[in-house]
């Protein structure tokens, strides 16, 4: 009977541990179901689906190195004891589209950094706006920021950047539009506070060959406009640019000169080289007090671009300033970018 009892105990202890290992034993777990990014052709290249959304984003930049030549060029200190410098910009966008009702929407954030040595840097927002159906709204450039192809002409505004609430309309061929813009860092007399704002109108186009624009603005509290010009045509080898602007005084929308007149003549040499000599002619140059001066200036410049490879370019700029009552100057600049 001990005998009998002893067998039937060991064979419950073996059961015991057979079963504890059984419920200690390992089981792989299924891998999750992984979701790779997914190609979004239906706004051009370069989008992808942001995983687990209908919305598609876009990555681009470029990194830019630079050195100014001139009469003690600007930099991050506002001042260079030397006639060069040496710099980097760093820039990046983001771009998200959707789908909606009303048209796509979307969304740009641009965010640029930049460095004169290891210790003066620069890291600013350089545009972050929203679009939908014509109506942009946030900080962006204004058309003021446009100009001919090369780097002589003087035709913008001081600051072009503003928070600014807009509708344009566009189609494949022709634009029109209407803004309103916070003027707080522009140009202000001596009896205005910055806190300023305006209202700007841009159309343009193009048919064939040539191509136009027309930009106007006006400055609410300086009470003062100014209207803008420009149209390029394909002449030969390569593309004349001409532009003009007149101002009725200072304001945030121009300031260098009561009227100005610019040209160039783009020469693509090489499919990979692009030549342009450009000159401009300024009279009333320039800003004394709260009005414009009686003198006049004339500019004159050179602006090669090559680019090396795809998506990596250089470009060597310089220009000449003969003011009428001031002494002339030279100044230049020499880039290497790469774009992605």
């Amino acid at each position: 009977m001990n005998i009998k009892s002893l067998l039937l105990g060991s064979a419950a202890a073996l059961a015991v541990v057979s079963g504890a290992q059984a419920a200690d034993a390992i089981v792989a777990a299924e891998p999750e179901p992984v979701e790779y990014v997914r190609v979004c052709d239906a706004y051009g290249t370069g989008y992808f689906y942001i995983p687990g959304t209908e919305t598609c984003l876009k990555i681009n930049g470029y990194i830019r190195f630079q050195v100014d030549v001139g009469d003690q060029p600007t930099n991050l200190s506002e001042s260079n004891d030397s006639d060069w410098d040496a710099r980097t910009r760093g820039q990046v966008q983001f771009t998200a589209k959707s789908d909606t009702e009303y048209g796509p929407l979307t969304g740009v954030i641009v965010m640029q950094f930049n460095a004169d040595n290891a210790s003066e840097q620069q890291a600013k927002l350089d545009s972050a706006y929203l679009d939908i159906a014509g109506f942009r709204a946030g900080l962006f450039y204004s058309w003021w920021d446009d100009g001919l192809s090369g780097e002589t002409d003087d035709i913008g505004s001081p600051v072009t950047l503003h928070n600014s609430l807009r509708y344009q309309y566009e189609t494949d061929a022709f634009y029109a539009g209407i803004s309103v813009d916070e003027l707080e860092d522009g140009f202000y007399k001596s009896d205005e506070e910055p806190n300023n704002v305006g209202v700007a109108v841009g159309l343009g186009g193009k048919a064939g060959a040539f191509s136009y624009q027309i930009t106007a603005g006006y400055d609410v509290d300086n009470e003062e406009g100014a209207v803008r010009a420009m149209g390029t045509v394909d002449i030969g080898p390569g593309t004349l640019g001409l532009a003009a602007v007149y101002a009725t005084g200072p304001s945030s929308y121009y300031t260098k000169a009561e009227w100005a007149i610019a040209a160039e003549y783009a020469i693509k040499a090489t499919d990979k080289l692009k030549i342009t000599p450009g000159v401009q002619y300024y009279s009333n140059y320039y800003v004394a007090g709260d009005d414009f001066s009686d003198d006049d200036a004339w500019k004159v410049g050179l602006t090669v671009d090559y680019q090396i490879v795809d998506n990596f370019y250089a470009k060597a700029s310089v220009q000449y300033l003969d003011p009428e009552n001031d002494d002339d100057s030279t100044a230049g600049y020499f880039r290497l970018q790469r774009s992605f």
